[in-house]
């Protein structure tokens, strides 16, 4: 039961303090569950926000439900993202009843202005330090590099292609390069 509630908490924390969504939230999850709990590692991390960001659903969700179910099973998964998604709830619930009025406050509208510069640097410290620790094979490095190139160039010239077809690709290539070398692998071994 102290799990539980430990995950409940500690997901109550980061969905009550992070604003500008699951890409914002990425640093304050491994910062809660790989430095501070060590209920994961920094390399599953990276693994749970590549597939959290392929699969359906908020990444934060996925995050939590990915770590809740590794500590505690069903009643983990359930805990944290109820943890992580509680705090937005109830916001936006509150904010609702008065939303029209709140955004004509000038100090409220200055605030987000603020918020909206905040988690662009969240998002892009994220995307660092996960680029810093990942393993440097030339692949890796030439995906990343064509799909920040294709990401560039598709928003300067406003082009109308979904990051679902860049994730393809990218996916597709990987496992072509890894069945090449897995066919490589069993060649050397006869």
């Amino acid at each position: 039961m102290k799990m539980l509630i430990d995950l409940f908490l500690t997901f109550v924390r980061i969905g009550l303090f992070t604003f500008g969504g699951g890409y914002a939230m990425i640093p304050l999850i491994e910062n809660a569950c790989v430095s501070k709990k060590e209920w994961i590692t920094h390399d599953e991390m990276m693994d749970i926000t590549v597939i959290a960001e392929s699969t359906p659903g908020p990444i934060s969700i996925n995050c939590a439900t990915y770590v809740g179910m590794k500590k505690k099973g069903i009643s983990g998964a359930i805990a944290a993202t109820l943890g992580v998604t509680l705090p937005s709830f109830v916001i936006i619930l509150l904010i609702s009843f008065v939303f029209d009025r709140f955004l004509e406050i000038k100090w409220v509208s200055s605030v987000f202005r603020g918020i909206k510069i905040a988690v662009g640097i969240l998002i892009v410290d994220a995307a660092f330090k996960m680029i810093l620790k990942m393993k440097k094979r030339p692949l890796s490095i030439l995906i990343a590099a064509c799909a920040f190139t294709a990401v560039m160039l598709i928003n300067i010239f406003a082009l109308r292609l979904s990051s679902i077809i860049l994730m393809l690709v990218a996916a597709a290539v990987s496992l072509a390069v890894y069945l090449a070398g897995r066919h490589k692998e069993k060649e050397t071994k006869k």
